[in-house]
């Protein structure tokens, strides 16, 4: 059973570990081109959700860089106050991407890179649900999840990860009205799904 701590912690660990992980993600531009790539589907200065967007770095830097507008939400303070010190012209909110106050509005890109397998098998199908219901007609939702079902122990955390497996990830979106797009993996390794909504 997981101790008070870690049940009242809703950055599921990165909160603890904050600086640690930004150390390492502003030496890494792993998921970059993966991510601009797919953002060459969106219209010129569409807006996107980041969920679980970190410190900003390096995917959010990026996008931005290619002119989108980009909304930021993690439940961890230390990196939503370091997202908000980078990019003060840049929206973010300190709460679980999962139950983010942002999907009221709507957006033409979502994207989750690293976030899904570390929510509970109904967080992930709540925050599926949310998303296709929070992007416009034919907005694009892009996330990170191992095409097997599995589950691990995350190396900066100490926290078990949970990956779905493909069929049911692909099961998931049909049932929430999008449609899967493409498959790709960048140079880390990490499998991409890329669904739109109908």
């Amino acid at each position: 059973m997981p101790g008070a701590r870690e049940t009242e912690d809703r950055s599921n660990g990165y909160e603890v570990i904050a600086a640690e992980f930004m150390a390492g993600r502003d030496r890494s531009n792993i998921g970059v081109a993966t991510v601009s790539n797919w953002a060459k589907s969106l219209p010129a200065g569409a807006s996107i959700l980041d969920r679980g967007c970190g410190h900003g770095v390096p995917i959010t830097a990026a996008l931005m860089n290619d002119g989108f507008k980009v909304f930021g939400v993690d439940a961890s303070p230390t990196l939503t106050a370091a997202f908000r010190s980078r990019f003060p012209s840049s929206e973010v909110a300190c709460e679980p991407a999962e139950d983010s106050s942002f999907f009221r509005w709507k957006f033409h890109g979502i994207i989750a890179v690293g976030l899904m397998f570390v929510l509970s098998p109904e967080a992930q199908r709540r925050l599926i649900g949310r998303v296709a219901l929070a992007l416009k007609p034919g907005g694009r939702f892009l996330f990170t999840a191992p095409t097997q079902c599995t589950n691990w122990t995350d190396m900066l955390t100490g926290r078990q990860s949970l990956s779905l497996g493909s069929e049911i990830y692909k099961a998931m979106l049909e049932e929430m009205g999008l449609v899967l797009v493409d498959e790709c993996v960048d140079e880390g390794e990490n499998h991409y799904y890329d669904s739109g909504k109908r």
